[in-house]
C-alpha cells in the first residue's frame, strides 16, 4: 500500500456489488449481503484475511448482483469507492446474510475485471488521494474552498496544537479556548433553536429545525425544561410543595433523558403543575333556584333537599365554611347516586364519582410511594387532577363494602379524609405533601351501616334514605321513568300511553321492590313491545303506497299485528293499531305475562265494618264454649 507518492490502494480489488446504497470517501454506512458473490466475497475475503489489506475491498453502486451464482454478470458502474470493513455481522433471520460496516477511503475506477466467480475481483486505478481526507492540505486555501474551507482548517490547526503539546499545563492553555468556543456555539444553538410545523411535514436532514437570530424570546417556549418552571411558578402551590417542585427540578435539568428516573420525575412535575391548588368554582347560593332544581330531579327525599337548602343558606351567612362528610343510607335504587349528582348541579360545581366497592388495597385512595416501579396517585388525588378545581363533589359510592387485605384497609385510608378536622392537610404518598381537601364536598352512599367501620362512620352525617311508597312510585314513574323510557325506544306520547291504574298495576303485581329499578324495567319491556308494533304499522303504510295489488297480503299482515295493546279479544283484528297506543290490564298480562305477586286475603263482597256473619257467629259460640270447658272447675272424683 505504501509509495513514494503516498497512500495507495491494492491495483487489485475484490468488488461489493450495491444497488441501494451510495458509499463516499470520509463517510461510513451500512450494508445487507445476502447474494452469492456478495455472500462468497465476505466469507471468504474478510472473515478469513488476517491482514489490514484483506480488509479493503471495493464498493460498486448502481449494480446489482444476480439471485443466482451461475447468471451472468451484469455491466459494472466505471467509478467505485475504495472502503475498509471495521465490522462484519452475520444472522441466519429470516435467511443467511451479512451486515457490513464500511467506512469510505477514496474514489476509483474499474480498468479490467479479473474474475467473476467466486465472487467479483478487478483491477482498479485510484482517483484521488487518501490524504485529502486524513490530513490537511499545506497549501493555502484556494477560493474555490471558501469561509468554509479556511474555517476547517482553523479548526484543524488548533487540534493538532493541542496534540503537540506535551505538558498538562500548556495542553490546558491549548484546549480551554477551544473549549469556550463551542460551549458559545451551544448556547447560540439553543436560543435560535426553533421549530417550523411546515418543515416538519417536508421532513429533510434535520426535519422540523430552522435557525433564526430574532424573536428570541418566543424559541425558548420550545425548551420542555424552562415551560416546566414557568408552570412550576404559575401553579400558586403552597410553599412547601413549591419547595419540593424547586428542588425535583433541579435535579431534572442535570438529569440526562436517558435515565429512567428523568421520565419518573418529569411525570411528578407534571402532576405538580395540573393540580388545582388555587382554582376553584363559585358556588350558586340562590335557595329558591336551587329549591325548583331539587325538587325537579327528585321526587320526595324531603330530608335530603332540607340538608342542601341549610348548607347553601350557612355558606350565605358565612363564605368560608368546610364542606361537610354527607353519607346516604338507603336500599338500592332509590336515587342515592343521583341526589349527589343533582346536588352538584344545583351548588354549581363539577361532580366525580369515586366508586370504591370491592376496593382492598389502602393505595387506591393514600397512592403509591415514588419508589416503587408504576407508581401513580391515588384516586383523590387523581379526582381532583380530573375536575381541574379544588371544590368539587366527590360521591364515595358504596363505602359499604369496602374489603381488606395485605396491602391495607381502605376504610382506615379514608379516616384522614373524611374528617373536616384533618383533611385541610392530607397527605397521598406519591405527592408527598399536603394538600388541601376542605373544600370539597364529600358524599357517600351505602345500604347499610353495619358493615362500616365505627371510626368512619363517626366521622360522617348519616341521612337515612328511606324506600317510596306505592303512590310515590307511580308520581315517580308518570315524572321520570316513562318519559325517559319514551326518549330511550324512540316513542312518543302521542304513541303510548299508560294510565295511572296501569302503573298501580304494575307496582303491585310485578314489582316488590324500595327503588324503582325494577319498576323501570318493567316500563322498558312495554315500550319495547309498543316499538314493535309502531315499527310494523309502519311498514305497512311504506307497502300501501307501493302498490294496490297486495290487498290480500296486507290483510294478513293486519291479522297478525291487529292483536293491540289497547284492543281486547273481542274487536275487529284485521283493524291497524290505533294512536295512541293505551296499556290496559289485559294488556299487561299479554306483555309482562301473569302477575308474580297476588293478594292472599280477599274479603266477601258483602262485608261490612262491624257486622259480622253467621260463620264467625258460629266460630266465636264454639271458641266460647272450648274455653269454658277448659278453664271451668272440674268436680272431685
Amino acid at each position: 500500500m505504501g509509495s513514494s507518492g503516498g497512500i495507495q490502494i491494492p491495483n487489485r480489488l475484490p468488488l461489493l456489488l450495491s444497488h441501494e446504497g451510495v458509499l463516499l470517501p470520509g463517510s461510513t454506512v451500512r450494508f445487507s449481503v445476502d447474494s452469492p458473490r456478495n455472500m462468497q466475497l465476505v466469507s471468504q475475503r474478510l472473515l478469513k484475511g488476517t491482514s489490514l489489506k484483506s480488509t479493503i475491498i471495493g464498493v460498486i453502486p448502481n449494480t446489482r448482483d444476480p439471485g443466482q451464482d451461475i447468471d451472468d454478470l451484469p455491466a459494472l458502474h466505471k467509478i467505485g469507492t475504495a472502503g475498509v470493513a471495521v465490522q462484519v455481522v452475520g444472522s441466519n433471520w429470516p435467511k443467511p446474510h451479512y451486515t457490513l460496516l464500511i467506512t469510505g477511503l477514496c474514489r476509483f475506477s474499474v480498468t479490467s475485471l479479473l474474475k467473476e466467480r467466486p465472487f467479483v475481483l478487478a483491477e482498479v486505478e485510484q482517483l484521488d488521494k487518501l490524504e485529502q481526507y486524513m490530513t490537511p492540505s499545506t497549501h493555502s486555501v484556494s477560493a474555490e474552498d471558501g469561509e468554509l474551507g479556511e474555517l476547517s482548517q482553523r479548526f484543524y490547526q488548533a487540534a493538532v496544537q493541542v496534540l503537540d503539546a506535551v505538558s498538562l499545563e500548556e495542553r490546558f492553555k491549548k484546549a480551554l479556548p477551544l473549549l469556550n468556543k463551542q460551549i458559545e456555539g451551544l448556547k447560540l444553538l439553543q436560543k435560535t433553536r426553533k421549530i417550523n410545523p411546515d418543515n416538519e411535514k417536508r421532513g429533510g436532514v434535520f426535519p422540523g429545525r430552522q435557525f433564526n437570530l430574532e424573536d428570541e424570546d418566543e424559541d425558548e417556549d420550545g425548551d420542555d425544561t424552562a415551560s416546566l418552571e414557568r408552570k412550576v411558578h404559575n401553579a400558586n402551590m403552597p410553599d412547601a410543595a413549591l419547595k419540593v417542585c424547586r428542588k425535583e427540578l433541579k435535579r431534572l435539568k442535570k438529569m440526562p433523558q436517558s435515565m429512567p428516573e428523568y421520565a419518573l420525575t418529569r411525570n411528578y412535575l407534571d402532576l405538580m403543575v395540573e393540580l388545582p391548588w388555587s382554582k376553584s368554582t363559585k358556588d350558586c347560593l340562590d335557595i329558591r333556584a336551587a329549591r325548583t332544581l331539587l325538587d325537579n330531579d327528585h321526587y320526595a327525599m324531603d330530608k335530603l333537599k332540607k340538608r342542601v337548602v341549610e348548607y347553601l343558606a350557612v355558606r350565605q351567612l358565612k363564605t368560608s365554611l368546610k364542606g361537610p362528610i354527607l353519607c346516604f343510607v338507603g336500599p338500592p335504587g332509590v336515587g342515592k347516586t343521583s341526589v349527589g349528582r343533582s346536588v352538584a348541579r344545583t351548588l354549581g360545581r363539577e361532580f366525580h364519582r369515586i366508586a370504591l366497592g370491592g376496593v382492598c388495597d389502602q393505595s387506591d385512595i393514600r397512592g403509591h410511594r415514588r419508589t416503587y416501579v408504576g407508581s401513580m396517585p391515588g384516586r383523590i388525588i387523581n379526582g381532583l387532577k380530573t375536575v381541574g378545581v379544588n371544590n368539587p363533589v366527590f360521591l364515595l359510592d358504596e363505602v359499604d363494602k369496602l374489603g381488606k387485605s395485605l396491602q391495607g384497609d381502605p376504610a382506615a385510608a379514608l379516616l384522614e379524609v373524611l374528617d373536616p378536622e384533618q383533611n385541610h392537610s392530607f397527605t397521598d404518598h406519591y405527592l408527598n405533601v399536603a394538600f388541601d381537601l376542605s373544600q370539597v364536598l364529600f358524599i357517600a352512599t351505602a345500604n347499610t351501616t353495619a358493615t362500616i367501620p365505627p371510626a368512619l362512620l363517626d366521622r360522617m352525617e348519616v341521612l337515612q334514605v328511606p324506600g317510596y311508597t306505592q303512590e310515590e312510585k307511580v308520581e315517580i314513574a308518570h315524572r321520570h321513568l316513562i318519559p325517559n323510557q319514551l326518549e330511550q325506544h324512540g316513542l312518543t306520547p302521542q304513541q303510548l300511553h299508560i294510565p295511572q291504574d296501569t302503573t298501580q298495576a304494575i307496582i303491585s303485581s310485578y314489582t316488590r321492590e324500595a327503588g324503582v329499578r325494577s319498576l323501570e324495567r318493567k316500563i322498558g319491556a312495554i315500550c319495547r313491545a309498543v316499538a314493535v308494533k309502531v315499527a310494523e304499522g309502519q311498514r305497512l303504510a311504506k307497502t300501501n303506497t307501493v302498490t294496490e295489488n297486495s290487498t290480500q297480503h296486507k290483510g294478513e299482515i293486519l291479522n297478525r299485528i291487529s292483536n293491540t295493546l289497547s284492543y281486547h279479544q273481542g274487536r275487529d283484528k284485521a283493524a291497524p293499531p290505533e294512536m295512541p297506543i293505551v296499556i290496559d290490564h289485559i294488556a299487561l298480562k299479554d306483555i309482562l305475562g301473569q302477575p308474580l305477586f297476588e293478594l292472599e286475603v280477599s274479603r266477601s263482597s258483602g262485608w261490612k265494618h262491624g257486622e259480622e256473619s253467621a260463620e264467625n257467629e258460629l266460630l266465636s259460640s264454639f271458641f266460647k264454649a272450648v274455653v269454658l270447658k277448659l278453664f271451668s272447675p272440674q268436680p272431685p272424683k
